[in-house]
């Protein structure tokens, strides 16, 4: 008869061994993805119930190894150790399979979610789970883990901007912040990796190159634990976006999960439209992002010639901006009322001249967008200048009377390194930066 796999202990009595079961069958490749560790390496389960494992044959063979193949043959095993489930990684489908994979109701899964994301609890603790069926809460002890993130430190900014350092299990350090504004909006940035790959030369984070990506778990958590942290000192959080440490389409399976968690109804409830993800421009997970996603979509745009744009952003030469903004055009061609938000950093004498103005009014045609044109915050070893606020004013006038939607974005707390383009820490080895184009040498050397 076949199995499915159990988690298991083996008790020795006299000469066999004997499989108890702990709990109710768990199809294990279902969660693996889910896990904070690695699983450990198997060993097989006999189908007929006459069979048992020999004391004498467990002695003797040698332990499988993790990449060895002789899985293929084995179509149910036993973990040796039970690691605990991250919550936070889980849809709510996956959560809900879960809970009753140990025998418990859908609905105890529902109190759960709601606890984890809702109601102003965003539980941290089996000991925060008032209210939950006793032998639940007592499962949740032996088998969740709740927390995928340590509290490192928050700094503020002069203008209430936060910056909060959180540690992950491996010791890696990410960067999230919290941005209120006056007119009652509060916007977390949350990081999708640690550091980047993508070596645009104006970002701070591209100096630190790719360390790894984050998992689902540890991207949803900087949104709970930054309310859980600071609600009661900015307000409410409305908006999300991903724009800190990272380009998010690169790790495109755990940030659309992650969005897909942020805006379940249910929980931590986000408005899809007020959930943002950018990306520097990665052509196929992009359609895909607008396939599997009801998030907005921002482009990090930056320039109006493939030049410049091979320059301070290198993804340009693979995906350069005819490819990208025709793509767009195609996508959101057939989306309803959606609009793609370009963001475009001015940098001093590079991309903020007149005629770059003009050059983007034709860019954007037949794209539905809105344009954020976002000053340049400097940061150590950065080779560029602002563009001055008169100067961005007027590129800003130019677009909007070619009927451009077209906002100004300054510069929001800079002084303690959390604005647009200062996160991470870069180490001693740092991504190089890329040769200056000969025409633009004046511009970042004056």
């Amino acid at each position: 008869m076949e199995m499915s796999c159990m988690w298991t202990r083996r008790l020795l009595l006299g000469a066999n061994s004997v499989l108890l079961v702990k709990h109710p069958t768990i199809a294990f490749s279902t969660f693996v993805a889910t896990r904070s560790i690695q699983p450990p390496p198997l060993i097989s389960l006999f189908s007929s119930s006459r069979r048992s494992l020999s004391t004498t044959t467990a002695a003797c063979s040698p332990p499988l190894h993790p990449h060895s193949d002789i899985g293929k043959h084995i179509k149910t095993a036993i973990p040796l150790e039970s690691p605990k489930m991250l919550l936070k990684g889980m849809s709510y489908t996956e959560l809900e399979k879960w809970v009753q994979s140990y025998g418990f109701r859908p609905g105890q899964a529902m109190m759960l979610w709601k606890r984890l994301y809702g109601n102003g609890i965003w539980a941290h603790h089996v000991d925060e789970l008032q209210g939950l069926n006793k032998d639940f809460v007592k499962m949740l002890g032996e088998h969740a883990k709740f927390k995928a993130l340590s509290l490192e430190n928050i700094l503020t900014a002069s203008d209430g901007t936060r910056k909060i350092l959180f540690r992950l299990d491996d010791g890696l350090v990410i960067e999230t912040v919290v941005i209120p504004c006056d007119r009652g909006r509060t916007t977390v940035c949350v990081s999708s990796q640690v550091g980047c790959a993508m070596n645009c030369q104006f970002c701070f984070t591209g100096r630190m190159g790719l360390k790894r990506h984050l998992s689902t778990a540890e991207i949803v958590e900087q949104a709970v634990f930054a309310q859980r942290l600071l609600t009661n000192e900015v307000g409410p959080f409305t908006n999300v976006v991903f724009m800190g440490m990272g380009e998010p389409l690169q790790n495109i399976d755990s940030v659309i999960k992650a969005a897909d968690i942020m805006v379940h109804d249910q929980g931590l409830h986000f408005s899809p439209r007020k959930v943002t993800v950018s990306t520097s421009g990665l052509v196929p997970q992009l359609k895909r992002f607008l396939h599997e996603s009801n998030c907005a979509l921002a482009v990090s745009l930056n320039a109006t010639t493939d030049e410049v744009r091979n320059w301070i952003m290198p993804i340009n030469r693979k995906y350069n901006l005819g490819l990208l903004l025709q793509t767009l055009r195609e996508e959101l061609g057939l989306k309803n009322s959606y609009k793609v938000l370009f963001e475009y950093v001015m940098l001093e004498g590079v991309n903020d001249s007149v005629d770059d103005a003009y050059r983007l009014i034709d860019l954007v045609q037949g794209i539905p967008c809105k344009i954020n044109l976002i000053q340049f915050n400097p940061h150590c070893g950065s080779q560029f200048r602002p563009t001055s606020t008169e100067k961005m004013i007027k590129f800003r006038n130019i677009l909007a009377e070619a009927k451009c939607v077209v906002f100004m974005r300054y510069s929001k707390g800079d002084d303690q390194m959390a604005a647009c383009g200062q996160l991470g820490k870069p180490g001693a080895i740092q991504t190089p930066l890329i040769r200056v184009p000969e025409q633009f040498k004046m511009a970042v050397n004056a």
